[in-house]
This record gives C-alpha cells, structure tokens and sequence, in this order.
C-alpha cells in the first residue's frame, strides 16, 4: 500500500532560530511611525491650545468650541466671562475657547 501514500519523511531543524531583536523591528518602527505621525502632533497643539488658555485676558475677542463669537469681560482659574451682545454675557469653560481672534474681528462682523 505504499505506492498509494507516501512516507512522510522528518525534516531536519531549521539551522536558527535568527536575531529576537530583528522579528520585533517591524513592531518598532510601526510604534516610530504613531509617534511622529499620530502622538507628537496631538501633543503639540495641546500645549498650544494650554498657553492659549493661559494668556487669555479681558478684552480679548475669542471664538468658542461651540462657535458662539464673544469679548472676554472677566477671567478666572477655570472660567470666563464673554459678551456675546450689548448686555448679553455667557460663562464659558476656560478650555472650551477654540481661538482667539484679533482685536476689532467682531465690529467688523
């Protein structure tokens, strides 16, 4: 019956297993890729946005994350006071302001 099935023959051991380091590089450079693409960035602008927050001060013409225009009447540790209108003022979450505008930006709106 052995002409219908063939004998498995054993192979040999591999010669080596090769470097653990170089079967984790692609995972390395995956991770360097995130970091400088993904991470980084997102960091940056998180501390811009933090300095941005930091240096607001009364008068200041910002826009909110919510896309209400305002002038910075009063600040506080976490929030602000903005006047939307003439005798209209709102408090807003100090880290909810997406930019600050320059100074004139709403009269000429």
């Amino acid at each position: 019956m052995s002409f219908f099935i063939s004998d498995a023959m054993a192979q040999g051991a591999p010669a080596g297993q090769g470097d653990p380091f170089m079967s984790f590089l692609p995972l390395i450079i995956l991770f360097v890729i995130f970091y400088f693409l993904l991470i980084r960035p997102q960091q940056k602008k998180a501390k811009e946005h933090k300095l941005m927050v930091e240096a607001l001060s009364k008068g200041d013409e910002i826009v909110t994350q919510g896309g209400i225009l305002g002038k910075v009447t009063d600040v506080t540790d976490n929030y602000l006071t903005c006047e939307i209108a003439n005798n209209v003022e709102v408090k807003v979450q100090s880290h909810a302001v997406a930019t600050v505008l320059p100074k004139g930006t709403i009269k000429n709106l």
